[in-house]
C-alpha cells in the first residue's frame, strides 16, 4: 500500500512537471515580441531584486525600463503564482486607459488591499459601479458654486491655520511635509463634510492608510490576508480603525440627513444626499453609498496635494533660480491691485503664473504623488509595442518612470527645468502627449478634481512665499541629490523621514524693487 502510494506521488508530479512544461511552451507561442524580464530566477521570480532594492524600488523599475527598447518589461511572481507587465510607453498606456478601457480593470490586487477603507467608492470599482459614480460626480465638478465653496475653504485654512502655523515655529524647526498634510486633510474635510474632523477619526484614517499601503507594499499577499481571517495582530488593530472611521462617517451623513438637504449649494456630503434620495436606494444601501463616496474623496484628495507640494519646495530649496523667477511672479501679482491679497486670489488670479503653473508640473513630472498605478486584463491582449498579455495579468504603468525617460523628456530629463513647460512667449503649455505625463491619470479615468487641485497648490505657494523664506534642513533637491532622492516605500511618493524646514518672514518688497522687477520682465 505503501509503494502504491509513493508510486502515485511520483505519477502526479511527473504530471504536473509535463503540464507547467507545455503550458510555457504555449505560452510563449502566442507572445508577439519577446518581452524582457531581467532579475528573474527560477521558482524565485524578481523577490530578490525587490528585497535588494525595496529602498530605491522605483528607481530600480526606472532602470530596468530605460534598459528595455519597448520601455517595456515582464515580472514573474513568487513561485509563478502571479504575471504581470510593467510599462512606461505612452502609447500603451492610452491603450489601457482609452482605447481598450474595458479590457483593464482596478485588479483585485488593489480592490481587496482597500476594500474595508474605500469599499465600492469611485476609486475601487470598475465597470457600471463606477460609472454610476462617474456620472453623478463629474457634472459637480463643474459648478460654479462648488468652485466657490473649495476656494472659500482653502482660504479660510490658510488665514486660520497654516499661516498662524508657521508665524508660531519661529526660529524651530518643523516638519513641512507634517504640516501640508494636516492643512490638506482639514480643508477636504471641510469640502467634503462641511466641518473640521474630529481628532479620533484624522488619528484613524491616518492609521488606515498607512495600513493599507504596507499591505499593498508586502511582497507576500497571503500573510496580511491570513492575518486578517484570524482576526490577530495588526490586521485586528485595522478592523478596530476601519470601525472608528465609520462610526465618524455614519454620524455626519445622519447629522445632513436631519439637515433634509438645505445646505446643497455648499459641501460635497450636502449634494450627494440630495442626489442619493431619487436612487432607489434603501435606507441602509444608501447610507452605505454615501459612506464609501465621502471616504473616497477624502482618500484621493489628503494626500496627494501635500505630497506634491512637499517635493515642490524641497526642489526649489536646490534650485535658487526657479524659486527667484516664482517670487518675481508672486511679487507682482500681488502688487498689480490694491484689490489683489494673497488669500482672496481667484481661479482667474492664478491663470497668470505661468511659471509657478510650470514649476509644479515640473515637480510632479519628476516626483508625481502616485508613482505607480496598476490595472488587469480582462482578456488576453496585445499592447501597440507587440507585448502579449494574459487574461488576469497584471499590467503596471510607472509614472515616476516616465518622468525619468530620455526617449519621452530629452536628455536632461532628470532635471528640475519648469521652462520645458513654457513657449517662447513664457505662457505654460501643458505636455504634447497627455498619455507621456499620466500624473492625473489619463482617458476616462482623468483625475475629475485636476484643475482644483492646481487650484489648492497654487494658493498655498502664494500664501506661504509671500510671507516666508522657506529653509529645507541639510539642503533641499539639488541635481546631486536628486540622484537618490529620499523617498519611503508606499502608495503614495512620500518623502522619508519629513521635511525639517525653517521659515523665516519675509520682508515685504519695496516699490523701488517691484519697478525693478517689472524692468527685468
Amino acid at each position: 500500500m505503501g509503494e502504491n502510494n509513493y508510486n502515485l506521488i511520483i505519477l502526479s508530479l511527473s504530471l504536473l512537471t509535463l503540464s507547467t512544461f507545455f503550458y510555457r511552451l504555449t505560452r510563449r507561442g502566442y507572445s508577439a515580441v519577446k518581452t524582457p524580464c531581467p532579475q528573474s530566477y527560477p521558482l524565485i521570480g524578481n523577490l530578490i531584486g525587490f528585497l535588494r532594492n525595496r529602498h530605491r524600488y522605483h528607481d530600480w523599475v526606472t532602470d530596468m525600463l530605460s534598459a528595455s527598447l519597448t520601455l517595456t518589461f515582464r515580472v514573474n511572481g513568487f513561485l509563478g503564482l502571479s504575471q504581470s507587465i510593467c510599462t512606461a510607453d505612452p502609447t500603451n498606456i492610452e491603450h489601457i486607459l482609452e482605447s481598450n478601457f474595458r479590457n483593464y480593470i482596478k485588479n483585485n490586487r488593489y480592490t481587496s488591499v482597500m476594500q474595508e477603507l474605500l469599499g465600492s467608492g469611485i476609486f475601487n470599482s470598475n465597470g457600471l459601479v463606477w460609472a454610476s459614480h462617474r456620472k453623478i460626480t463629474g457634472p459637480e465638478f463643474a459648478v460654479v458654486s462648488l468652485k466657490t465653496f473649495i476656494s472659500d475653504s482653502v482660504q479660510s485654512q490658510l488665514s486660520k491655520s497654516l499661516i498662524p502655523l508657521l508665524l508660531s515655529a519661529g526660529s524651530n524647526t518643523i516638519d513641512l511635509q507634517h504640516v501640508l498634510r494636516k492643512f490638506s486633510f482639514d480643508t477636504i474635510c471641510n469640502v467634503v463634510f462641511g466641518a473640521d474632523p474630529c481628532i479620533s477619526f484624522v488619528q484613524a484614517f491616518d492609521e488606515a492608510v498607512e495600513h493599507t499601503s504596507n499591505r499593498f507594499m508586502s511582497p507576500f499577499q497571503v500573510v496580511w490576508k491570513l492575518k486578517r481571517f484570524f482576526n490577530i495582530g495588526d490586521e485586528r488593530k485595522y478592523k478596530e480603525t476601519i470601525k472608528t472611521l465609520n462610526q465618524f462617517a455614519m454620524d455626519v451623513i445622519d447629522s445632513k440627513d436631519a439637515q433634509n438637504g438645505c445646505e446643497t449649494d455648499r459641501d460635497l456630503l450636502s449634494r450627494f444626499i440630495v442626489f442619493s434620495l431619487d436612487m432607489g436606494f434603501e435606507d441602509e444601501e444608501r447610507r452605505n453609498f454615501l459612506r464609501d463616496t465621502i471616504i473616497n474623496f477624502v482618500f484621493a484628495s489628503k494626500d496627494p496635494t501635500s505630497t506634491a507640494l512637499t517635493w515642490f519646495f524641497w526642489l526649489l530649496d536646490g534650485h535658487p533660480h526657479c524659486k527667484h523667477m516664482i517670487h518675481k511672479e508672486l511679487s507682482m501679482l500681488t502688487t498689480s491691485s490694491p484689490d489683489i491679497r494673497p488669500l482672496n486670489l481667484t481661479f482667474d488670479d492664478l491663470k497668470s503664473l505661468n511659471y509657478l503653473h510650470a514649476a509644479l508640473s515640473e515637480s510632479m513630472r519628476l516626483f508625481p504623488p502616485v508613482p505607480i498605478n496598476s490595472r488587469s486584463t480582462v482578456d488576453d491582449d496585445i499592447l501597440p509595442d507587440g507585448t502579449y498579455i494574459r487574461k488576469g495579468w497584471f499590467v503596471d504603468y510607472s509614472v515616476y518612470a516616465m518622468g525619468r525617460m530620455e526617449s519621452l523628456w530629452g536628455c536632461d530629463c532628470r532635471e528640475f527645468k519648469p521652462e520645458r513647460w513654457l513657449n517662447d512667449n513664457g505662457v505654460y503649455q501643458p505636455a504634447y502627449d497627455p498619455f507621456g505625463y499620466p500624473v492625473f491619470n489619463g482617458g476616462l479615468r482623468l483625475c475629475m478634481g485636476k484643475d482644483l487641485a492646481y487650484f489648492q497648490m497654487k494658493l498655498v505657494v502664494v500664501a506661504v512665499m509671500h510671507e516666508f523664506e522657506i529653509e529645507v534642513v541639510g539642503g533641499g533637491g539639488t541635481p546631486e541629490r536628486m540622484v537618490d532622492p529620499p523617498y519611503s516605500l508606499s502608495l503614495l511618493l512620500n518623502m522619508k523621514n519629513g521635511l525639517p524646514v525653517r521659515v523665516k518672514k519675509r520682508q515685504q518688497v519695496a516699490p523701488v524693487m517691484l519697478q525693478e522687477l517689472r524692468m527685468e520682465v
